[in-house]
């Protein structure tokens, strides 16, 4: 047996790629194993190569990486890929999406550092959004996965300051620095930072914790009475720790609502 057929196959999606010469292609992956990764499919450009129906988006895929010349080496060869079975991929109006949480893990997490949980979490956010009626439900529910994962959320069952319980009836605010805090001005919608009860911002919390298979549709399911106000809260945590950068396919989607 060969030394690549004898390593484990990883877990996969393509979250990005582009030319990297005449045949080959740069490949942005999210694996469960290992987290972001770089890696490089030669020949994967070739009309008849085995790679060139596979290396698609949104589809979940089994990988097999070439020995690396060094553990910390940032770009790995990618020996063999193929489809890992399951649900095929909706498109249609969750194709746009679908590259928003794709530029989203691309920009916030880190190479190398491996999240098994959001793995899991993205795969089901993938399948939710097929249904158009539970598109944006999926949309923050992952949105607040990501950040919990990557260390940008606090616990949203308790006032950040003092580690006090929120109470169910009173409105309290969650900013990107200072986390969870009581709300400090109540006027109109439109004219002050979003504020949430306490009671939303407790079941938010128990639906974080849960595990496995249910974590997407048990977030989504705590998302549905605040989707409004969820989209302008995390729009403005996800802006925050981007910093200087714009997403381009969030962008995209605001001209396409205006054409």
């Amino acid at each position: 047996m060969s030394r690549t057929a004898s390593r484990p196959a990883n877990e996969a999606f393509v979250l990005h790629s582009h030319d990297w010469s005449e045949s080959s292609l740069i490949l942005e992956l999210f694996t469960r194993e290992h987290g972001r990764v770089v890696a490089v499919a030669k020949g994967a450009k070739r009309p008849y190569s085995q790679l060139r129906p596979v290396l698609m988006p949104f589809q979940r895929l089994l990988v097999n990486f070439g020995a690396k010349r060094s553990e910390d080496a940032e770009v790995w060869l990618l020996r063999q890929a193929e489809w890992a079975g399951g649900p095929a991929w909706p498109g249609g109006s969750a194709l746009l999406p679908g590259f928003y949480l794709n530029e989203l893990l691309m920009r916030l997490m880190v190479r190398h550092d491996p999240h098994a949980e959001l793995f899991d979490a993205y795969a089901q956010t993938l399948q939710a959004m097929g249904n158009p009626a539970l598109l944006h439900a999926a949309l923050r529910a992952f949105e607040l996965v990501l950040l919990r994962q990557l260390g940008h959320l606090p616990d949203l069952a308790s006032i950040s300051a003092n580690g006090n319980a929120v109470n169910a009836g009173e409105l309290y605010e969650l900013q990107p620095d200072f986390g969870v805090l009581p709300a400090r001005w109540v006027g109109e919608a439109d004219s002050g930072p979003v504020v949430l009860d306490g009671i939303v911002l407790k079941n938010l919390e128990q639906a974080l914790r849960s595990k496995g298979h249910q974590v997407i549709p048990t977030v989504m399911a705590a998302c549905m009475p605040v989707l409004s106000e969820l989209k302008s809260l995390l729009r403005t945590h996800i802006h925050y720790h981007l910093g200087s950068q714009t997403l381009r396919t969030r962008q995209l989607m605001m001209e396409l609502q205006h054409v």
